[in-house]
């Protein structure tokens, strides 16, 4: 869905490798402590013209808000300089830091990457070729103090081509709204901005990049979408195309299901097993009394053989339920996740701790 990105190289089945070794990668370099106000998080790829400009109108949009904020430029696996510019760009300064990962891994583990080392309370996401306004993030600041978890940008002018670009996003658009239950005009738009807890309790993996607003959603996040501006790209080309939809709807699959099933696997495959199960038995006995009570052939009917396999198939079902529900037992227990969120504790007395008495 995002737009102007390229696909990472390696196979997609080893996506979910590749978040957990940049993860391992940054952990020595990201700080537990939210020290700043804001963290501009910007995942670049093959972005060399356009990051001098990009690192000057966010410091030109922040400067005079009086924030405490950072860059967070993560570089992945770049071939044309733009690594050697932003380590020359994160010299010069002391608002940039600068992440480089050793290969090209793709969009969702390099922002992953980003959350990990970022330090602000709030985390804005946007993209490294000018296309996104860094003048809208404090628009998208200001919308997230009103109470909300997640503003994400809408743009409502979008500066595309309109039939390769513009009609499939909006069906796109339309498709995961109705399918995660997160209205949005725009799930493609990079810029978004999320208070820090909500991005520490996301696990990113595969291309999940896409779905950040419903992966909130499944967290308990209040979300919201503001119109921002956009711009046509001025340098480059488009690192995505049309060949990235069969990649948009196995993961729309994979977040309908987190969404629905994620602590109840049973649930759903459950439901499909004794239904196949209970329909094959039925069947099966209906065959069995025109056996024994009316001495009918049974043997040749295509009839015997679909009770056959509904009936097994519905076991199957019911076992993978079973092994689901284990292994997302093993999920919860093994990362300390629990299966609730708390968003406020209002009233009690507070309890010292030793850490805190003088």
């Amino acid at each position: 869905m995002t737009a102007n990105y390229r696909p990472s190289e390696p196979a997609l089945a080893k996506s979910s490798v590749n978040s957990l070794e940049i993860q391992r990668d940054v952990a020595e370099f990201g700080d537990s402590a939210r020290s700043l106000d804001l963290s501009v998080v910007v995942p670049l790829y093959n972005e060399v013209e356009s990051l001098p400009r990009l690192i000057a109108a966010i410091e030109q949009s922040l400067d005079p808000t009086g924030m405490a904020y950072e860059m967070v430029c993560v570089d992945d696996g770049s071939r044309d300089g733009t690594a050697a510019l932003l380590k020359q760009l994160a010299g010069d300064r002391t608002n940039l830091r600068a992440v480089l990962l050793r290969r090209n891994y793709g969009q969702t583990p390099a922002m992953a990457a980003g959350f990990k080392t970022a330090r602000g309370r709030v985390i804005v996401t946007m993209d490294g070729d000018l296309q996104n306004d860094p003048a809208d993030i404090p628009k998208l600041c200001a919308k997230l103090d009103e109470g909300y978890d997640l503003v994400s940008g809408w743009r409502k002018d979008r500066q595309d081509d309109a039939l390769t670009r513009l009609l499939p996003s909006k069906i796109a658009n339309w498709i995961i709204s109705r399918a995660t239950s997160v209205q949005l005009n725009d799930y493609g738009c990079s810029l978004k901005a999320y208070r820090s807890e909500i991005v520490e309790d996301m696990n990113l993996y595969g291309e999940l990049h896409r779905f950040l607003p419903a992966l909130a959603f499944i967290e308990g996040a209040n979300i919201v979408e503001v119109p921002v501006n956009h711009h046509a790209r001025q340098f480059g080309q488009s690192k995505y195309g049309l060949g990235r939809t069969f990649r948009v709807v196995m993961d729309l699959m994979t977040v309908f299901f987190m969404k629905k099933f994620l602590t109840k696997p049973m649930h759903v495959f459950g439901m499909f097993g004794f239904a196949s199960t209970a329909l094959g038995l039925v069947l099966g006995l209906y065959l069995t009394v025109l056996k024994l009570f009316f001495a009918q052939d049974i043997g040749q009917r295509p009839l015997l053989m679909l009770a056959t396999i509904l009936f097994l198939g519905g076991l199957q079902l019911l076992s993978f339920g079973l092994i689901s529900e284990l292994l997302m037992r093993t999920y919860h227990e093994s990362q300390g996740r629990p299966i609730y969120r708390i968003r406020e504790v209002v009233g009690g007395e507070t309890i010292a701790t030793d850490r805190h008495r003088t």
